[in-house]
């Protein structure tokens, strides 16, 4: 097989609308925008990738106008004309030759791996060792804003089975009008339905010692990131001092922070994603990391697409332990779609697409519509 050079990266940014406004600590989310990437190949073969933020700067350095610029300004005329079959080895010149930007470095090896995959006829889950499922545990996170209509969304998802297990967003309020909130749908659904509550960084180390152990008399089953993502020692003090798992989020980013993390025992769960990582050979090297630490994973999104959905589910279909199941649920929050055939989610579940490279394609038609003129 001749080896294939990569001839063109196009970046295209869409907005997609959501189903409902989407509240999180630092942002109100009312539609999403994508940065969809293709990589065109000398064998005409084309990779796809996706890089997506929330609520543009206020969640964290990189913003969608700013990752185009940075793909089509610096990383595209680094990768034109080289080897699109050495993955690695661009990878590896991508961290050598720019700094952090972890969204887009994520998006340009989806796409390098996407390319591959299409050309070997093999999915990326077989690329990156093999799958040990086809299919993934979602939850749903209840983020409206108004206790009822989180109840009223809850059981109407348990009554048509789609999910059985959901996520409260925090840390906009008072405290105690949060735990509040969480503690009235926590006992609306029953003991039996896993509940996470993401602070999303919001509390001081002192407020979440008072609001986990709040939230733990409510019978909530995990903690996400409570306390801001730089201060290791305090989620690691949290970790020792509750019985209900803290998970970090935003803090575990790279396979550094991880490596840190496990040193310490700053979390008894770590929410992996492909985003922040910087793409999917290090979500594996953060498991293997989470592993020999006794630390147990969740699957996480940055609300992405489908595109960056897939690609978290090829990578999180080939960890062996997943104990917390994920979040893909993305594509759930998104009015319409850009790719020609939606993931199934039913019983709880997504179904894996199980073609060449991710197995799914944009619908060129639904690109043009909403993608930003």
């Amino acid at each position: 097989m001749k080896d294939a050079h990569i001839e063109k990266i196009e970046t295209i940014v869409v907005d997609l609308p959501t189903i409902r406004p989407h509240h999180l600590s630092m942002a109100v989310m009312r539609n999403q925008t994508i940065v969809i990437v293709r990589l065109f190949c000398s064998d005409g073969i084309e990779g796809l990738g996706e890089a997506t933020t929330i609520g543009g700067l206020s969640y964290g350095d990189e913003f969608p106008e700013g990752m185009k610029f940075t793909i089509d300004t610096y990383i595209a005329p680094l990768l034109i004309g080289k080897s699109a079959t050495c993955i690695n080895a661009l990878m590896a010149e991508l961290e050598y030759q720019v700094k952090g930007n972890q969204f887009v470095k994520s998006a340009i090896e989806t796409a390098l791996l996407d390319a591959q995959g299409k050309r070997l006829g093999v999915s990326v889950a077989t690329l990156l060792g093999g799958a040990v499922t086809q299919t993934l545990p979602v939850l749903w996170t209840l983020a409206s804003g108004d206790t009822e209509k989180d109840i009223q969304e809850a059981q109407e998802l348990l009554e048509n089975g789609r999910h059985n297990t959901f996520k409260l967003k925090i840390g906009r309020k008072d405290s105690n009008l949060d735990i509040a909130h969480v503690a009235a749908i926590k006992k609306a659904v029953g003991p039996d339905v896993k509940i996470t509550v993401d602070i999303n960084q919001a509390w001081s180390e002192s407020l979440a010692k008072q609001g986990i152990a709040k939230l733990q008399d409510a019978g909530i089953d995990l903690i996400e990131q409570p306390i801001i993502k730089t201060n290791f020692d305090g989620l690691a003090k949290l970790t020792q001092y509750f019985r209900v798992p803290i998970m970090a989020d935003e803090a575990v980013g790279t396979v550094s922070d991880a490596f840190k993390l496990a040193k310490i025992g700053g979390g008894s769960v770590f929410a992996l994603k492909i985003s922040k990582a910087g793409g999917l050979n290090n979500i594996q090297k953060q498991a293997a990391i989470a592993q020999g630490a006794g630390i147990s994973l969740y699957g996480g999104t940055m609300l992405e697409g489908t595109i960056g959905t897939v690609a978290s589910a090829h990578v999180f279909s080939t960890l062996p332990h997943l104990e917390w199941g994920t979040e893909l649920f993305g594509p759930l929050l998104l009015t319409d779609d850009i790719v020609t055939k939606r993931i199934r989610y039913e019983n709880g579940v997504m179904e894996i697409p199980q073609g060449p490279g991710l197995g799914i394609e944009l619908d060129m038609n639904q690109v043009e519509k909403y993608k930003r003129k």
